[in-house]
């Protein structure tokens, strides 16, 4: 299923989209974030502004969204860096695929590993890969696990009481 995935950087126009595809039950299951416009846009614009250090991107198949990828430095969040004890030069990366037919077919997978090898670690400095899927989203483990992230560690994240699993790419893996 695959075919050309693609990765758009984010723009203030895209937050209408990215709203409605956080209703989505599917996507809603795990990503809390977002109930109203308004929410997602205080907590998106800043980084699609340049004022927060997260890059946002559309995954695109064959030139249409289809869902959402975002990576940061862990380092850029210190409260973050402290719960997940990662070190130096090590990015976070979360996504989704917005359209439920579209998922258990690969898509994500696909998406995920050109994305951390053409975005992620294009950055020099970047050693390691790492994600948070919460323990209870099998299929998420399972995309990253696909994907050569090795299951670190547990823990509880305080921002929503729920154990998640550390899933980690080094670089040279």
């Amino acid at each position: 299923m695959p075919g050309d995935v693609q990765f758009e950087s984010m723009r203030a126009v895209d937050l209408s989209r990215l709203h409605e595809w956080l209703q989505r039950p599917h996507v809603r299951r795990w990503w809390r974030e977002g109930e109203t416009y308004e929410e997602v846009v205080e907590h998106y614009l800043p980084s699609i502004e340049g004022r927060e250090p997260t890059q946002l991107y559309l995954i695109a198949l064959e030139a249409r969204p289809v869902g959402f990828i975002q990576t940061y430095l862990v380092s850029d969040y210190p409260e973050w860096e402290t719960l997940v004890r990662v070190g130096a030069g090590v990015a976070g990366v979360d996504l989704f695929i917005a359209d439920v037919e579209l998922t258990g077919k690969g898509l994500g997978t696909a998406a995920l590993g050109r994305f951390v090898r053409e975005i992620v670690f294009g950055v020099p400095s970047t050693t390691a890969c790492v994600a948070d899927p919460d323990v209870g989203n099998t299929a998420s483990l399972r995309l990253f696990a696909k994907a050569g992230f090795r299951r670190v560690r547990e823990f509880v994240d305080p921002d929503d009481g729920r154990t998640h699993a550390l899933v980690r790419l080094d670089r040279d893996e």
